[in-house]
């Protein structure tokens, strides 16, 4: 499947499209596999609407955030996030929570909420995980933008290419490698990377050996 972020203002995320998005990553078509993220125009997506101001809108707001940013981790489907242009704020951490991000050159990535006097908590909540501690608060605390293979270093993206046509290559080529697998394996794999992330290794070795077992039947089935 393809899903095209297509709104004014560089492609701002609303709170519908939270919602949407989150249910369609949740509850796929029959058949799916892989799920490609884009932007139109000159952005891939520079963040998430504002429109929210009272207590209760705010909550709301900030749980379809939430919602979206746990079914691109949780979701069965494969998510490839083709970004074609800069990505900030909410909008970077949907690139970088996709299981494969590609991006061109120029797509540089940050967190500006800082210019705004605002602590992007629900970025913090992931960026130290994925790029550790220090280069969490650095990215965070200056909003500074970074590109080209500072991405790559940093992991967040897989992949840096000079231009739109490059990206596009480089996207099909993905969708070859994956789609030639099982889409039940890429769950299994999913849901092992994600349910043993905070467990010790005799845990995960626990979690592992069980799960083998299953898939082992499974796969002579």
């Amino acid at each position: 499947m393809r899903l095209t972020l297509d709104t004014r203002d560089g492609n701002l995320i609303t709170g519908d499209m939270c919602r949407s998005m989150a249910r369609l990553l949740r509850e796929p078509p029959r058949g799916a596999h892989v799920l490609v993220l884009s932007g139109v125009g000159g952005s891939f997506c520079l963040g998430r609407e504002r429109k929210a101001s009272a207590t209760a809108e705010l909550g709301a707001e900030v749980a379809g955030l939430i919602g979206l940013n746990e079914a691109l981790v949780e979701s069965n489907l494969v998510t490839l996030a083709r970004v074609n242009g800069p990505a900030a704020g909410f909008g970077a951490g949907l690139a970088a929570l996709c299981d494969v991000a590609v991006a061109v050159r120029s797509a540089g990535f940050s967190f500006p909420e800082v210019t705004i006097e605002l602590a992007p908590t629900i970025v913090l909540a992931w960026l130290q995980k994925a790029v550790g501690r220090r280069r969490a608060f650095q990215l965070t605390a200056t909003g500074k933008i970074v590109a080209g293979d500072d991405l790559v270093e940093l992991g967040l993206v897989n992949e840096i290419v000079d231009d739109l046509p490059a990206l596009d290559e480089a996207v099909e080529r993905w969708l070859g490698d994956l789609t030639g697998r099982s889409p039940r394996v890429h769950a299994d794999i999913k849901a092992m990377l994600r349910d043993s992330e905070h467990m010790s290794s005799r845990q995960a070795y626990a979690l592992s050996a069980g799960r083998l077992v299953v898939g082992t039947l499974l796969r002579g089935a």
